[in-house]
């Protein structure tokens, strides 16, 4: 046979961001090298990466709460190859294989609330897609509901759901009929609803840009609202679904939240192939599937691939059988009690969200005055590039996989595979505190990073770049205050 994957590989070893930058995503590969993430990993088990001189890397990041089961997880894989070796038809399209109804009957099982009918899709903004034709289809409405600072997708019109305008930018026009609600505002909510139009309110039960979890009850009384003034209530789950937050679904420990629409994806997949599904209640269904010439009005090539719901199945049946959900919880309670311990030494450190293993850590403007002024100094530069002092010595000193989240707000995003161990909260608590240490020295190796990050990749007519040029670190932060006693160098600074 002509074509050997192993050697294809090998031969090509080493030249995978040369083959990204030449074909693929040249800024992408920029920005990897900048912040220091420009690794190629050869080899993936549950919560850890390899690279080719044997490193092992704690992921921390989970493939953005892909890899709820962790990676290459023996049994999908089994699962996966078992099918392949049967020769199982797949996507023959005009046919009812056994998979997608077996797949559905289990998500059914676990999620209940008359949740009775299940769309499969590729991918959660494919599911957000689904879910605001169907709210139109079924209300005959036009008006879709969000929250600031939510994040639902890039496609068309999930992206005009997006609170963060960075992904807007440059996209515009955006579809008409979204309206933005203030985070946690039953208010708001309630007077966007009397105006009659709205055919969905779409929220995330923890919003994945910056983990904001909302008030204990909002949930409950929101889709109550939503029913009192007719239109649906859309549950986004795709990133706290699946077991991430210690239950299968998040509004699982919220009271009675009694949704019209869930969307699922990422975790449902086991890391292995992209898999979704949007779960309705019948009476929505029976609204847009409403005749026998609209029977497929809503289709997909591939969204019910024989390989997509085996995946499905194999990661609900690992999910259950090692009870991972239960690990999130224990684990994730280890983690925000070691970042609590941390906050009376630290800054910095602000508020912690955590809810199982979905963790924000939010980082808050310092007291003392050095550090206050390092503070200015970043935030003049870009308000968003604070976190990065975290992120690439956690990488580089630690090996450890984090990622920035927030939009304005500086916070560090945790969603590591669910299979991590306690020993791993040890080895995350020891690298992350001697991270604050670091970024408690100003000046520091810390901030110089972040200096040339801002240097190499803000606009050129950002003033903010143009004095840290000209400036050393420590005199820009001087001169933006205008104040010269930059003596207060504590690394402990809270004790």
């Amino acid at each position: 046979m002509s074509f050997d994957l192993a050697q294809l590989q090998a031969t090509h070893r080493g030249a995978a961001q040369s083959l990204h930058r030449d074909h693929v995503n040249p800024k992408w590969m920029q920005a990897l090298k900048l912040i220091g993430f420009d690794h190629e990993y050869v080899r993936a088990e549950s919560q850890y990466l390899w690279d080719a001189k044997g490193n092992r890397y704690l992921d921390m990041i989970g493939g953005y709460a892909v890899c709820n089961v962790g990676r290459n997880h023996p049994v999908i894989r089994k699962a996966l190859t078992d099918f392949l070796a049967s020769q199982t038809p797949s996507m023959v399209q005009f046919d009812a294989s056994i998979l997608p109804g077996l797949l559905a009957r289990q998500l059914k099982g676990r999620v209940g609330r008359d949740l009775d009918r299940v769309f499969f899709t590729n991918s959660g903004t494919e599911g957000i897609e689904a879910a605001i034709k169907f709210s139109r289809c079924a209300t005959g409405r036009p008006t879709m509901l969000y929250e600031k600072g939510a994040f639902h997708g890039l496609s068309t019109g999930a992206l005009a759901m997006n609170g963060c305008e960075s992904f807007r930018s440059g996209f515009e026009p955006h579809p008409k009929d979204f309206r933005a609600l203030p985070f946690n505002d039953l208010v708001s909510l309630e007077r966007e609803l009397a105006r009659g139009d709205v055919a969905g309110f779409v929220v995330e039960p923890i919003q994945g840009k910056g983990v904001n979890v909302h008030s204990y009850g909002f949930l409950a009384e929101a889709s109550a609202l939503c029913h009192r003034h007719g239109a649906l209530f859309v549950v986004d789950e795709v990133q706290t679904g699946v077991g991430r937050t210690g239950s299968f679904l998040a509004i699982d420990q919220e009271g009675a939240v009694e949704p019209d629409i869930v969307v699922l994806s990422k975790g449902l997949s086991g890391g292995y192939v992209p898999v979704g599904a949007v779960m309705t209640k019948t009476a929505v269904w029976d609204k847009v599937f409403s005749r026998l010439d609209r029977a497929i009005v809503h289709s997909s090539t591939f969204h019910m691939s024989g390989l997509a719901m085996v995946a499905g199945l194999a990661t609900l049946s690992v999910l259950e059988d090692e009870r991972l959900a239960e690990n999130a919880t224990q684990i994730g309670a280890l983690l925000r009690n070691g970042l609590e311990a941390m906050k009376p030494r630290f800054e910095f450190i602000g508020a912690i969200r955590q809810r199982g293993l979905m963790i924000g850590i939010e980082f808050a403007k310092p007291s003392s005055l050095t550090l206050r002024m390092a503070w200015r100094m970043i935030h003049a530069l870009d308000d968003n590039l604070f976190t990065q002092a975290v992120t690439i010595p956690l990488m580089q000193d630690h090996r450890i996989l984090s990622q920035v989240a927030g939009h304005a707000i500086p916070v560090l995003k945790l969603t590591p595979p669910l299979t991590i161990s306690s020993d791993d909260v040890t080895d995350f608590l020891g690298a992350f505190e001697k991270t604050m240490i670091g970024i408690h020295r100003f000046p520091g190796p810390a901030w110089d990073a972040l200096r040339r990050i801002a240097l190499n990749s803000l606009r050129p007519n950002n003033a903010a770049p143009k004095i840290a040029q000209e400036l050393d670190v420590h005199q820009a932060a001087s001169e933006w205050l205008g104040e010269s006693d930059t003596t207060d160098q504590r690394t402990d600074s809270r004790k």
